[in-house]
């Protein structure tokens, strides 16, 4: 197998031969907590490429989140620690630049969609004065002009009457009109990046097709790329590209929604599927549950962070940490035994 240092692969589209508007290099995030130093994200690298949906995936703890929070440099510092890595956007290193020009990126280069809308939303300010405000401050509209393309976004993102709502408040909206106007706020400044942080976790089945859905729209309307965190691999099967597999802070699998799904490499990919009920098996089949609970990310095992839980695990595993390999194609795997767990998923296809 062919070492790779990071999970990336060139797109078929007419950006194969350009840069990635994303790059992110061994990304490092760490707390200082009163039990000492927990590692959170432990050497994370992707790609993100223009007009591209990369998805996320993993158990809750994994590192998804705090990845995406780094990248906006939004998590407290202190307590947190961003020990080692780059992160590249436009080919600007994110880490290196001031507050005030970070500040600039957010919103203008990258938007963000956060999980609780109704804890992200300002309680006390209306949904107008929270829409105009990137307006002013990224293309320094103001006053009627801001006003009117406030209305617009609502508009666009499926709510009515939207002149008269830019004067509702947050709790006078539903869930899933907040999280609209999450959607229409994270692209006021048409952003080449947008990303969903578990944007549809607070809402119902229904509402949750309607949010994925406008958002997998605009950004084709606006070219924009976009980067889905979630742990509902039905979501990824459907609207991402292409997919990393968290685990325990670093990226375990990596590839095309196609061959992962159709051939995954690593077990916990494989335990993520089966854990998953499948309209085209009997109602009498049981789950296959992943055995184990995910590990203290500040008391990790040795060598594979995954062993404990691991039914292909070998007395290699213990001695040292898996790389991510290529399998085969553009799939890469971070594992010893990538060779037999593929073979046995397609045993069990047959």
């Amino acid at each position: 197998m062919v070492r790779h240092e990071y999970a990336s692969y060139m797109t078929a589209d007419s950006t194969i031969n350009s840069p990635p508007l994303l790059q992110v290099r061994d990304l490092r995030t760490s707390f200082n907590t009163a039990e000492g130093k927990i590692t959170a994200v432990g050497g994370v690298s992707f790609d993100v490429r223009h007009g591209e949906t990369l998805g996320l995936v993993g158990e809750s703890g994994c590192g998804k989140s705090v990845s995406a929070l780094s990248i906006m440099r939004l998590v407290p510092n202190p307590p947190r620690i961003i020990e080692s890595g780059e992160i590249l956007f436009e080919g600007i290193d994110l880490l290196k630049i001031s507050d005030s020009e970070m500040q600039s990126i957010r919103g203008a280069g990258i938007g963000m969609i956060f999980q609780e809308p109704m804890s992200s939303l300002n309680p006390v300010l209306t949904i107008g004065r929270q829409i105009t405000e990137p307006l002013g401050v990224h293309l320094g509209l103001t006053g009627a002009a801001a006003e009117n393309r406030a209305a617009e976004l609502l508009e666009m993102v499926g709510i009515a009457d939207s002149r008269r709502r830019l004067s509702d408040y947050p709790h006078q909206m539903s869930g899933g009109q907040r999280q609209r106007v999450m959607i229409a706020i994270a692209l006021s400044c048409e952003p080449k990046l947008l990303i969903a942080d578990e944007a549809t976790t607070a809402l119902d089945v229904t509402i949750q097709a309607q949010i994925l859905e406008l958002m997998k729209n605009l950004t084709t309307q606006f070219g924009t790329a976009l980067m889905i965190i979630t742990h509902n691999l039905g979501i990824i099967a459907r609207y991402a590209d292409r997919l990393n597999v968290m685990y325990a802070g670093k990226i375990r699998e990596s590839g095309t929604a196609e061959q992962v799904y159709l051939n995954p490499g690593h077990p916990y990919t494989v335990g993520l599927l089966n854990s998953v009920p499948r309209l085209d098996r009997p109602a009498s089949d049981r789950l296959d549950p992943i055995e184990g609970e995910i590990p203290d990310p500040a008391n990790l095992p040795t060598g594979c962070a995954f062993r404990p839980r691991c039914r292909w695990a070998t007395p290699g595993c213990e001695e040292s940490e898996p790389a991510l390999e290529q399998l085969g194609g553009r799939q890469m795997v971070a594992c010893f035994e990538s060779a037999s767990v593929s073979d046995s998923v397609e045993i069990a296809h047959q």
